[in-house]
């Protein structure tokens, strides 16, 4: 019996999930809003006692957009990719919040990676072949795409020097 040295066809020789940051944790925000409910109570309740009462209500109206507002944010923050490198391809699969998760394969042997800088913007991932260009991990900063990529292009030139 003859084994074959290298890289496993099916194991992945680099794997990542790339998700958005969120710098509020669960915590933190119930404390920040109880803390805008509590100082906007507090003065919508003092407006109340001037003779002012729609003031309260329209403090409540804030608290109330500004929890949906959040909720919002983090309910987006469920979106994530997964980025999985073997020596039979490059899969990039975007889970969306709704719908079917779409996943796209690249020949590991073909695919260029590269950063695109953009003038006054954020810059992007991309990957392409044969034509072929994805575009992905738009919500990484672009330090962290910086350093994704390098990462990942170390991953593609092991595997291919193996």
């Amino acid at each position: 019996m003859t084994q074959k040295m290298g890289i496993d066809q099916c194991s992945p020789c680099f794997s990542a999930l790339l998700s958005p940051h969120r710098s509020l944790s669960s915590k933190g925000f119930k404390i920040m809003m109880l803390s805008v409910a509590f100082v906007s109570f507090t003065i919508g309740f003092w407006f109340y006692l001037k003779g002012a009462w729609p003031v309260l209500g329209f403090f409540g109206l804030n608290v109330l957009i500004l929890y949906v507002a959040f909720k919002a944010n983090y309910r987006r923050a469920q979106v994530f990719e997964t980025v999985e490198l073997t020596a039979d391809h490059l899969s990039i699969t975007h889970h969306p919040l709704h719908g079917e998760q779409r996943q796209w394969r690249f020949n590991p042997y073909w695919v260029k990676l590269k950063i695109r800088e953009r003038r006054g913007k954020s810059c992007q991932v991309e990957a392409s072949s044969h034509g072929n260009r994805l575009v992905f991990a738009s919500f990484l900063s672009d330090d962290e795409k910086r350093d994704f990529i390098k990462n990942l292009n170390q991953a593609l030139h092991q595997l291919r020097v193996n």
